[in-house]
This record gives structure tokens, C-alpha cells and sequence, in this order.
């Protein structure tokens, strides 16, 4: 085998259309953009969420509340997922992505108080809410902000 005689897989390339550049080719004359019309002009595109004059629908349903652009969510986890860990181990965003508990950890890890917890664990968050820290330190572990 020589350089030369190398060619790509079958099907991997294409030939580009070459538009109006005559009637035999199938896209000459109006260079498949049909007759007239906005979208036959140069430049001619309508913009994103544009419907034609009518409102938009952006614009008709109505907005409720604050949206926070700036707000960094937190992962959430439950307490009955934490049962997964041995007695007396220390429980961080780490452990939980090595257990393949959660799939990732952007912003910082927030422990939710559903399910039970039997076993003493230290466990390293950014928030806790009052009723899973109250199970954690009733089982005897530690919920420690960090």
C-alpha cells in the first residue's frame, strides 16, 4: 500500500451542491429558494421567535415570580441514599461521585432529609436542611457545612 493509493471509506464524503449554476443541475435558476418572497431575498431571515407580526408566544404566556440568572443550584441528595456508605465514614461531594451516587457536583452539595439513616456519618456539605440535620446527629454522626 502506497500513499497515493490511499482513498477515504465509502459513503464518509460527499459532493457539495453547487447552486445556480444552471437548469440541468436541479438547484440553477432560483437555487432551490423557491419564488420570491422574504426567503428568496439576500439577508433575507426572519429572526428567532419572530411569528410573522403575531405576538409571540414569548410575549403571550404570562411570567410568574423571579428567575435568579445568576443563582448556582445545589445537588441535591437524600438521606436514604447515604445508607450506601460504611459505619463511620466521612461523606463528601468526592465519596458521592466515586459511589456514583450523584453525576456531578458543579455548585456544592445540599443533604435533604428524605429517608432514614441507621449508621454514624460525617457528612460535608454546602447546606443541610434542619430535618436531615437533626437525623444525621440522632444517628449519632456529624452534618458539618463546609
Amino acid at each position: 500500500m502506497k500513499l497515493s493509493e490511499l482513498s477515504p471509506v465509502a459513503g464518509s464524503t460527499h459532493v457539495n451542491k453547487r447552486k445556480g449554476r444552471g437548469t440541468g443541475t436541479g438547484n440553477g435558476k432560483t437555487a432551490g429558494r423557491g419564488h420570491k418572497g422574504q426567503k428568496a431575498r439576500s439577508g433575507g431571515k426572519v429572526r428567532i421567535g419572530f411569528e410573522g407580526g403575531q405576538m409571540p408566544l414569548a410575549r403571550r404566556v404570562p411570567k410568574r415570580g423571579f428567575n435568579n440568572i445568576f443563582a448556582k443550584p445545589l445537588t441535591a441528595v437524600n438521606l436514604s441514599q447515604l445508607e450506601i456508605f460504611e459505619d463511620g465514614a466521612v461523606v463528601d461531594a468526592a465519596a458521592l461521585l466515586e459511589r456514583g451516587v450523584i453525576a456531578n457536583c458543579k455548585y456544592g452539595l445540599k443533604v435533604l432529609a428524605r429517608g432514614e439513616l441507621n449508621k454514624k456519618l460525617t457528612v460535608k456539605a454546602a447546606a443541610f436542611s434542619e430535618s436531615a440535620k437533626a437525623k444525621i446527629e440522632q444517628a449519632g454522626g456529624k452534618a458539618e457545612v463546609v
